[in-house]
């Protein structure tokens, strides 16, 4: 920008020329307002720049310091490079420092509740306040405006005795555009909340109802008592009438199959209702509740006996298994070769399963929060892994995390031996 939004280009030359060959008060107003806007319009860019990148750095990584340390570290940088290749100087004085001050402090006090955007208006205003500063004559002392433009700006304000009127006129524009500045961060802040509680308000309604279908569906499943009974007493009646082998094989097949679904309903409807099943059968209805066609990759490295039965209520531990896929898939999501893999293995008897993602991992400041009911780093309440945690204590088992930034993250849900066996064999 520096090459062709010049002096010359923005009219600033021919003004300064004005004022050298008629000096007037009211010429030096014009060249210090066209002084003030060209500086603004000039370093808004890499200000902005730094400030976006580093808020997309810190949440990528989700490391919050690189919010404040990207700007800090960037925007000196380019002061460097723009002074290396351009004839006049940038100078980096007083208001660059306080500039970096204000965006670290904004960056501290939002405390993510202020999207980019809303903080890229919020600094403009900001950056059109303190460049006024350049033109406070008494501030030169400090390091503002220290640039040769606005060191003769400012001689030729003591020259025609108009010293006092510039820096008072200067100091009210600072104070106009600050104060505007604070006052829309205010309000934009108070909006963001008020727009992220309307949007948990609406996801809340949802849940209750949602919550209200689960109770309905909970009745009609015990309602399914009723006629599965009535099944199992004909399908004895019929094995009691009849001797013909092949009636008795499928009366015994649908024997079995009432027993299953009377199994199936149990553990819906008790949380402490478990049942001996495959590890075959539990990975199979994982496959069969949540795996579908999506840009994730989902794999299984099963090391686990598919014939080892674990001691589980299949459709809880279910539902666990598949909240911690759903939280792997959020993890992945946007990533080229996205994946997503179930594990199983065995270790001194205990059965373990896991679910392990190639996203860009969970912050150590985050390790411990992710329990917390509520805590999610998306945009909504999480109440996923408070679940988890739940039904992994309801079957005495372990959770566990492993998670490196940049790395992935792997959770584990580790079954003890009592809640193990292996199928037609004297191993326990």
């Amino acid at each position: 920008m520096p090459l062709w939004l010049n002096v010359e280009s923005s009219g600033l030359a021919t003004l300064l020329e004005q004022l050298r060959e008629d000096p007037s008060g009211h010429t030096l107003m014009l060249v210090a307002f066209a002084l003030v806007m060209l500086n603004t319009i000039r370093a808004l860019p890499h200000y902005l720049g730094a400030l976006l990148l580093g808020d997309e750095l810190g949440t990528r990584l989700n490391k919050s310091w690189l919010k404040v340390v990207v700007p800090l570290t960037v925007i000196p940088l380019v002061y460097l490079i723009i002074n290396g290749y351009h004839s006049l100087s940038y100078h980096f004085g007083g208001p660059a420092l306080l500039l970096l001050i204000s965006i670290s402090i904004l960056h501290m006090l939002d405390k993510g509740r202020l999207r980019p955007v809303f903080k890229s208006v919020v600094i403009g205003q900001v950056l059109l306040g303190i460049q006024w500063l350049d033109m406070v004559l008494f501030l030169s002392a400090f390091g503002f405006g220290g640039g040769p433009i606005s060191t003769e700006v400012k001689q030729m304000a003591e020259q025609l005795d108009f010293g006092f009127t510039l820096s008072f006129y200067s100091l009210v524009f600072c104070a106009v555009f600050i104060i505007n500045a604070l006052v829309l961060a205010v309000y934009l802040t108070v909006s963001e909340q008020k727009w992220r509680i309307r949007q948990d308000l609406h996801r809340a309604r949802h849940q209750v109802a949602e919550s209200r279908s689960g109770r309905e569906a909970l009745h009609l499943v015990h309602d399914l008592k009723t006629p599965l009974s009535l099944m199992e007493g004909l399908n004895s009646l019929i094995q009691l009438k009849t001797s013909d082998p092949e009636i008795l094989r499928y009366t015994n097949k649908i024997a079995s199959s009432i027993q299953s679904t009377s199994d199936m309903v149990s553990e819906i409807l008790y949380h402490e209702k478990k049942n001996w099943c495959t590890m075959k059968t539990f990975i199979e209805y994982v496959r069969a509740n949540k795996l579908s066609e999506s840009a994730t990759i989902y794999q299984f490295e099963l090391e686990a006996d598919e014939e080892i039965e674990i001691h589980i209520n299949k459709i809880r531990m279910t539902r666990a298994l598949v909240n911690l896929i759903d939280n792997a898939s959020d993890a992945v999501e946007g990533k080229e070769q996205a994946t997503v893999t179930i594990r199983s293995k065995v270790s001194d008897g205990k059965v373990a399963i896991g679910v392990e993602d190639n996203g860009e991992g969970i912050s150590e400041e985050n390790k411990e929060k992710i329990w917390n009911a509520g805590f999610s780093t998306k945009s909504h309440p999480g109440v996923g892994l408070t679940f988890v945690q739940n039904v992994v204590k309801e079957h005495d088992a372990h959770l566990s995390i492993h998670s490196e930034p940049g790395q992935g993250t792997t959770f584990w849900i580790q079954l003890p031996k009592e809640r193990v066996r292996y199928e037609d064999s004297d191993h326990r």
